[in-house]
């Protein structure tokens, strides 16, 4: 084995960027769920090829969303219909105007982390409070002449130009388009209630293929991501930018990596009961991360599920322990 190079990565990883969270007794814990030296030795190796942005950098991306993907937008706008004016008061002053006719939307329920980085968007960016709501606050329910009842927009979000959704990573697209989500919903009431107004979803990250599904859609009108994954972070694809070093074996990584994801699905799903059709449908679907998304990313707040889950898995340490942890959702 050539561990000592990746140990020394991975220190330095760990010292500078990780916040401290891949000690050595952590390390050890997790390459003891590996079987062979080959297997710990990949293991190592796509560690330290993971991606991590800490608070620092994550408070850094917010500011870089709403400079770049929402207030400069506006301002070149701004300029562009009045004459290419370079009047900073004038600029600032339609600014605020467009600023206070803005809401800002989490992506997800209340504890999830769509909504809690509008926190730190706040903080920030200097933001009011007053221009931040919760995605089930816009609409009321009111009961109609026959006792049923009826969705409302709030009278006080009727003059909104914007909603904008903001959201960590879009990795499949599917939380911002799956029918089923508190999301999907409230864009669709938006779009019955509030014909006029724009809607955007904007993303610290986001695959290519992710943001793609978002556009095509027809629920938003501008879907933007800060950093762009395209298909070379994909982790095992043919464009992978993860086995260029001459030593390490795309195919080997992806049957190491594959094998022991299945099987941690397998092993968590036979706990809740599940069949063998289920079973083996969820574990091939998720071996490598959710919807096969095969990413090597994870952030200050979490490890999002579409990273390979032999990082991350942590839903019962009997079956894994992971190196990063992901704090999953709880329904």
């Amino acid at each position: 084995m050539i561990h000592t190079d990746y140990d020394r990565q991975i220190e330095i990883l760990n010292s500078t960027l990780w916040e401290s969270r891949a000690l050595r007794p952590r390390i050890d814990e997790w390459l003891n769920n590996f079987e062979t030296d080959e297997e710990k030795e990949y293991a190592l190796y796509m560690l330290s090829r993971l991606m991590f942005f800490n608070s620092s950098n994550i408070r850094q991306l917010l500011k870089s969303l709403y400079r770049d993907l929402f207030q400069y937008p506006i301002v070149e706008d701004i300029r562009r219909t009045n004459a290419d004016t370079l009047d900073a008061n004038l600029i600032e002053d339609l600014y605020r105007e467009e600023l206070n006719r803005t809401r800002f939307l989490g992506v997800g329920n209340p504890s999830e982390s769509g909504v809690h980085l509008l926190y730190y968007f706040r903080q920030e960016n200097r933001i009011s409070k007053d221009l931040f709501v919760n995605t089930d606050d816009l609409v009321i329910y009111e009961k109609d002449g026959n006792g049923n009842l009826q969705p409302k927009l709030r009278e006080k979000y009727k003059e909104v130009k914007r909603f904008v959704f903001i959201d960590d990573l879009c990795g499949s697209g599917d939380q911002a388009t799956n029918n089923t989500s508190n999301v999907h919903r409230c864009v669709t009431n938006l779009r019955f209630f509030a014909k006029e107004a724009k809607i955007s979803y904007l993303m610290l990250f986001g695959t290519t293929k992710g943001i793609e599904v978002v556009r095509n859609s027809g629920l938003y009108d501008d879907a933007q991501a800060v950093v762009e994954l395209d298909e070379s972070y994909k982790c095992f694809g043919d464009k992978s930018r993860y086995f260029n070093d001459g030593i390490h074996k795309r195919d080997v990584a992806e049957g190491i990596a594959h094998r022991y994801g299945r099987q941690i699905w397998d092993k968590y799903l036979s706990l809740l009961g599940k069949d063998k059709a289920v079973r083996e449908k969820i574990a091939d679907e998720f071996a490598l991360g959710f919807k096969n998304s095969q990413l090597l990313i994870s952030m200050h707040h979490n490890t999002p599920d579409n990273t390979l889950p032999i990082i991350w898995f942590d839903e019962e340490e009997s079956i894994w322990i992971p190196i990063f942890k992901r704090y999953n959702k709880e329904y």
